[in-house]
């Protein structure tokens, strides 16, 4: 759930710090206090879209984190992603400066929008205020559904993506057999070129590693007889030529020293020191004469290499690549014949289309079940809650029609709507009106939200177009749903406003500055009556209203 929430220099905000509790909550305030700034602000941290425009005039920079409380899932994420915390909660903080650059931080760790946006998901679910809008989309309503379905066991997450696999396969080869049916000729073509570039490469048989290890051993041939002389010269000098080799020389100084030691002891350490330099010359000779048994002079291996050196050379020009790619370009063209040769295979083709196929309709069908079995809880659920919103006789229905197949599925989702008894139900852009459209998206997102698991749910102003009874009907289903999960509601009416847990209050005010700012307040009880009777009777509050806003709370 959300914990705090802290605000600096967005939009018309100079500084808020907010505490919330479990429950529900309402924020209210006159129109244009700025209520959704809030929401707004929330929206940010949780990696929405932003730019220089939601920085406060005359500030450097807006800074929103949010404070959350996490579960199973979010945190396995946070350890997945190396942002957990000791605490074990998730820090989300939003920087967005008068340049129009954002920074974002998951527990202080720097992060991307992109991942505010994923863990966020697993975090908040927002209603906005045009919600009812978008109901009239099928895309939207097909969403919706799938949304309620993914709550059931073995729910329609995991078919959409698998559906729309299928599909995205299905078409691949469908483009690829009819480009091939097109521009056989080309094809064919291509494939013969194909073949005989890889026949090439085959006949040379270029290895892995080979040419490093053939231009190495080339350098050794070409150079032994520079390498034995060398060598040969350097084990004369430290052991074998007739004037004191270097090793019989430094033997002949330890032995003078040797004697002279017993004088002053100060002379072992050089002693010590030749003796070891010694050593180290006499391991040489053994390295060198090991050395010169493995160095020998091969003119016909040397001619062997200078002939396969020519060919590799000679095949990567013509290749136009290095002689150590050309294994790698040996098997990325034997690729392209071996995906040119399958593609060439028109019967084979089609039967790879029919086996995808079958895979897309065994799993649309499954699918489509989901969405049937989601489709009448759905219809069920919003049809008891139209009759609580004075809609009573009135029903919702969720109709599959069919349709060719397509990524989403074998079936478009349509809403259907019957506002009266008696009524046969009808899409629902040709039948309610704002009122009833109104009242049915808010039963949709109050069902909805209640078959999530996210934690904390938004209601950013969804009862507007509601007034008087079903104001209050609004109201509890809210609570009702706050008593499972954190709600948070921006509402501008009183009935909704009465049944809240805890009262956020908006207002602006004028700073020392001159500057308009808004705040926001947690009301007591007497202030909620204030705040309520202001709701009820506008500007002017009298006896009454504070009266019938006591009433209001006491229910």
């Amino acid at each position: 759930m959300l914990r705090t929430l802290s605000i600096r220099d967005f939009v018309i905000v100079d500084s808020i710090e907010l505490e919330f509790s479990a429950g529900f909550s309402v924020l209210t305030g006159e129109t244009g206090a700025g209520k959704s700034i809030l929401i707004d602000a929330l929206t940010l941290a949780l990696g929405g879209r932003g730019d220089a425009s939601v920085v406060r005039e005359g500030a450097t920079k807006a800074d929103i984190t949010a404070d959350f409380g996490v579960g199973a899932q979010a945190q396995a994420w946070l350890a997945a992603n190396e942002f957990a915390s000791d605490e074990g909660g998730a820090l989300l903080r939003r920087v967005i400066d008068n340049a129009g650059r954002s920074k974002a931080y998951i527990n202080g760790i720097a992060a991307t929008a992109a991942q505010l946006r994923e863990l966020g998901d697993m975090l908040v679910d927002i209603h906005g205020q045009h919600a009812h809008q978008s109901l009239l989309k099928s895309e939207a309503q097909r969403a919706l559904l799938d949304a309620q379905a993914v709550s059931r066991e073995g729910g329609a997450e995991a078919g959409v993506r698998a559906v729309a696999g299928l599909y995205k396969n299905w078409r691949a080869l469908v483009r690829q057999r009819e480009e091939f049916e097109t521009n056989a000729a080309n094809v064919l073509y291509e494939r013969e070129r194909l073949e005989w570039q890889v026949g090439e490469l085959e006949k040379l048989g270029a290895k892995p590693g080979e040419w490093t290890e053939i231009t190495n051993e080339h350098s050794r041939l070409s150079h032994a007889a520079s390498l034995l002389e060398g060598a040969q010269d350097t084990l004369a000098v430290i052991s074998e030529q007739e004037d004191q080799p270097i090793l019989s020389q430094l033997s002949l100084l330890n032995q003078k020293l040797g004697k002279l030691v017993s004088v002053d002891a100060g002379l072992q350490p050089v002693i010590d020191l030749i003796e070891s330099a010694r050593i180290q010359l006499q391991e040489s000779v053994y390295a060198l004469n090991d050395y010169l048994d493995r160095v020998e002079l091969d003119p016909e291996r040397l001619r062997r290499l200078d002939a396969r050196m020519e060919a590799i050379h000679g095949m990567a020009r013509k290749f136009r690549v290095t002689p150590e790619e050309l294994p790698d370009e040996h098997a990325k063209l034997s690729s392209k014949l071996q995906q040119l040769a399958e593609a060439s295979d028109i019967e084979g083709l089609r039967r790879q289309e029919e086996q995808i196929m079958a895979l897309y309709l065994e799993q649309a069908g499954k699918l489509s079940l989901t969405r049937r079995v989601a489709a009448l809880e759905l219809g069920g659920a919003v049809t008891r809650a139209m009759q609580e919103l004075s809609m009573g006789g009135g029903s919702f229905e969720v109709a599959l029609n069919p349709c060719e197949p397509s990524s989403s599925g074998l079936e478009q989702v349509e809403f259907l709507v019957a506002g009266h008894a008696g009524t046969a139900p009808r899409p629902l852009a040709k039948v309610a009106s704002g009122g009833e459209l109104a009242r049915i998206a808010l039963a949709i997102s109050v069902i909805t939200s209640n078959a999530t698991t996210t934690p904390t749910l938004i209601f950013d102003e969804v009862d507007s177009g509601i007034g008087g009874a079903v104001a209050e009907v609004v109201g509890r289903l809210l609570k009702r749903l706050g008593r499972e999960r954190q709600v948070l509601c921006v509402t501008h009416l009183p009935q909704v406003a009465s049944q809240a847990n805890q009262h956020f209050q908006v207002a602006k005010s004028t700073l020392a500055s001159g500057k308009t700012a808004s705040r926001i307040d947690i009301l007591d009880a007497k202030a909620r009556v204030e705040e309520v009777a202001r709701m009820l009777g506008g500007l002017e509050i009298t006896a009454t209203t504070r009266k019938h806003a006591r009433e209001l709370l006491a229910s």
